[in-house]
């Protein structure tokens, strides 16, 4: 079994440090593939990061692939290739006032994308991240400016310090099985009406 999660959110919210703080808790330090403009202290993500977390329960296996997509537009036509085939969403929020438009917009380019699937058939969970910083949005702010779905749940986050970060991939992979289950009793149910023979 396989399951799909990306980190998504506008330029510089902080997708690539979430992802990598959570990998190196679940995964013991085991390097993410990264592809970014440099390896220095302030490099930034040009397609993606992706890292691979694998579980086994019994007979069964499953492999977690966790995926980041780039915020910069100009290569923006690399996210619609990185969201294809996702189970689960983070959408990184900045926090920053100066930036609420920027969340919109990558919010709304993120709904585009799924349609009504987003939040009903594919989860997500908001991170709204750099609860450190100065000059913050409010919580129900961003989720009435953005018109989140009520079902949709939000953590505040500080990924530098992977704060918060756990919880919110929790959330989203019980999230994610649960809208399976759900799936397969309603299947059942389906072939329930035709004949056993």
């Amino acid at each position: 079994m396989q399951t799909k999660l990306v980190f998504y959110g506008c330029a510089m919210s902080g997708k690539s440090t979430a992802l990598k703080s959570l990998y190196n808790q679940l995964n013991g330090g085991t390097h993410l593939v990264s592809i970014e403009t440099s390896h220095s202290k302030d490099s930034r993500t040009l397609f993606y990061d992706y890292g691979a977390l694998n579980l086994t329960f019994g007979i069964w296996k499953l492999q977690i692939n966790f995926w980041t997509a780039t915020g910069q537009d100009f290569y923006c036509a690399t996210r619609t290739t990185v969201l294809q085939g996702s189970d689960g969403i983070f959408f990184v929020a900045d926090s920053r006032d100066s930036l609420i438009e920027e969340n919109e917009k990558s919010w709304n380019e993120l709904k585009s994308f799924f349609g009504n699937k987003l939040e009903n058939l594919i989860p997500v969970i908001v991170c709204l991240n750099k609860r450190d910083l100065p000059d913050l949005i409010s919580v129900e702010f961003l989720k009435n400016y953005l018109q989140l779905h009520p079902n949709t749940h939000l953590y505040e986050t500080i990924a530098i310090h992977n704060q918060n970060i756990y919880p919110a991939f929790k959330d989203l992979f019980e999230t994610i099985f649960q809208i399976h289950r759900e799936a397969k009793i309603s299947i059942m149910n389906q072939l329930k009406k035709y004949p056993t023979n």
